[in-house]
């Protein structure tokens, strides 16, 4: 099983934008930073514009803009705008309640994963994508 990119490349897509402001961004100029096609660009900015995270300026000269300033946007914004909730995914059918592992496993995992989902939410949470941009900065190589 794969993990999903979309994180990863939701991130980059905001960090290009930030990194071009106040001037628009076209999904054709994202898509070639990311090394992508420009219709995956456009799909998650369309999931990132739904979250409130960035706005589309249509027509010639047109393209993504930030919706509000990188302090003001943190990972975890962007990771519950493109990802689905949880980290860890239970069995896609109800396993046999008739089998005392079946029964309760669904729960044990709840338990088991709860804190560590929690922290790694409340990490996101902390790091804005100005703080990410700085870091982006420091480790530039000439």
């Amino acid at each position: 099983m794969t993990n999903s990119t979309r994180f990863a490349v939701a991130i980059h897509i905001l960090a290009t934008i930030a990194e071009c402001r106040p001037a628009p961004v076209t999904s054709d100029r994202i898509a070639a930073s990311v090394n992508t096609n420009p219709a995956v660009v456009r799909r998650i900015l369309s999931q990132l514009g739904s979250a409130g995270l960035t706005t589309a300026q249509m027509g010639k000269g047109g393209g993504a803009q930030l919706a509000r300033r990188p302090k003001k946007i943190t990972l975890l914004d962007i990771y519950l705008a493109v990802e689905e909730p949880g980290l860890i995914s239970l069995h896609r059918s109800l396993p046999d309640q008739n089998c005392p592992i079946g029964r309760n496993i669904q729960a044990a995992i709840n338990t088991s994963t709860k804190e560590a989902e929690k922290a790694f939410l409340t990490t996101l949470g902390a790091t804005t994508l100005k703080k990410l941009l700085k870091e982006l900065h420091a480790n530039q190589s000439p």
